[in-house]
């Protein structure tokens, strides 16, 4: 790829794995949030670098902020915004696959303002991917690194959690089709239709072995 056409590709925000292998080993999900999240993003290491060579290099791992929207209704069950990655701009290796996390890479332009560049990336990706019309409170409740694919492999997932007052999310791009809210009891009778992350969190959120 000539420096031009670097240049002009989309930057993201990536850390060495080597500076999460000094803290611990994630292997599905962890719960430690902090532990291994706040040295993250202060780390001297971090640092933002063209998308196309990050996707292939598992030297660095790239931070996806995922966020679950959880709602509950007056029956007491629970239930996850899902929809399916259509063929939109996202990650063409998980098409055809459902998902309950929304979010996406935290980019160098999330940085311009000098303010916390990881929070405004996920905002920015929220913004892009869905309308929220729902009061909600939000709690971090995880980190994602499952290394048995080569999406996983250079990818790690910070877990948020909405809880909605109300079920109003609506997809805004083609890549998060059939966009709606499914109990977490249908969820777990048709795991093998997530993608793995959709799969760990659901697991490791709503307790089932």
């Amino acid at each position: 790829m000539s420096s031009e056409s670097q240049a002009s590709e989309e930057h993201v925000l990536v850390v060495p794995a080597s500076v999460i292998e000094e803290i611990g080993t994630i292997n599905g999900f962890e719960s430690d949030v902090n532990r291994f999240l706040t040295p993250i993003l202060e780390s001297d290491q971090l640092s933002f670098q063209p998308r196309g060579p990050m996707e292939s290099d598992p030297s660095f791992k790239q931070l996806i902020p995922y966020v679950v929207f959880e709602w509950t209704d007056k029956k007491g069950t629970t239930f996850l915004f899902t929809y399916t990655r259509g063929g939109g701009g996202g990650e063409s290796r998980l098409h055809a696959k459902r998902s309950v996390g929304v979010g996406g890479h935290i980019s160098r332009e999330d940085s311009s303002d000098g303010t916390d560049t990881y929070r405004n990336g996920m905002r920015r990706e929220l913004d892009e991917e869905v309308t929220l019309n729902s009061d909600y409170q939000e709690t971090m409740d995880g980190l994602i690194y499952d290394p048995s694919n080569e999406v996983g492999q250079v990818h790690l997932g910070v877990v948020h959690r909405f809880v909605l007052q109300q079920p109003l999310v609506n997809s805004n791009e083609a890549d998060l089709a059939e966009g709606g809210f499914v109990s977490v009891e249908e969820l777990f009778d048709d795991m093998d239709r997530l993608e793995t992350w959709s799969q760990l969190a659901i697991k490791a959120l709503y307790g089932s072995d």
